[in-house]
């Protein structure tokens, strides 16, 4: 669509090195105070007739139709950028207090990570049926179902081949291997060491 603007220096006749302020309000398409208020803040060069009329100067007022037609011109659109995907991670632990400490320091890891916390065994195999996360890092002992029955499970469904799972754990690592962990599955002892459990995350992005 042609800007009303556009050919506005040919509306009045051949263009001319100085315009009367009402020249100027019909070319910039504004009123009569406009131009007045625009030459008293300077954004408009003109001077006085002797008759005290103003003059307003023709390269003054084409850089401000410029400037005009460029803020009406459409935006061009910008190319819709794809959101990075997250890497869900999925933490279970029956100490609530515990779980919002992995989420605070996760977070301060600066890593693409969505975290989704469950308190026992049951409540993360639900919330794995509904998001499946890449990696699970899992107390062992709680309520309900534990670590271990939650572990084989995982273990047994072909659905879930390929999820990178995390123990950490309060249980001595004799104990652990006795009631049959997997022996592939990483270990850490609690108190959280979130040194080594970031490095672990980090290895399971590149696997």
């Amino acid at each position: 669509m042609t800007n009303k603007n556009s050919g506005a220096f040919h509306d009045i006749g051949t263009p001319k090195e100085f315009y009367s302020t009402a020249e100027a309000a019909k070319i910039l398409g504004v009123s009569h105070r406009t131009v007045q208020l625009w030459v008293e803040a300077g954004t408009l060069q003109a001077w006085k007739t002797a008759g005290g009329h103003r003059r307003i100067a023709a390269a003054s007022l084409e850089h401000v139709l410029a400037g005009r037609r460029q803020a009406l011109a459409p935006a061009a659109a910008e190319p819709v950028r794809e959101a990075p995907r997250l890497t869900k991670v999925l933490i279970v632990d029956d100490d609530a207090t515990l779980l919002r400490l992995y989420e605070l320091e996760i977070a301060g890891w600066g890593l693409p990570l969505q975290i989704i916390k469950a308190g026992d065994g049951f409540e993360a195999l639900l919330k794995i049926g509904e998001q499946r996360p890449d990696i699970l890092i899992s107390d062992l002992s709680m309520p309900g179902m534990d670590g271990f029955r939650m572990v084989n499970s995982l273990r047994a469904n072909p659905q879930q081949e390929g999820l990178h799972i995390i123990i950490v754990s309060g249980l001595d690592v004799s104990t652990i291997k006795s009631l049959g962990l997997p022996a592939d599955i990483p270990v850490f002892s609690k108190p959280v060491p979130f040194g080594q459990l970031r490095a672990a995350v980090e290895n399971a992005f590149r696997t």
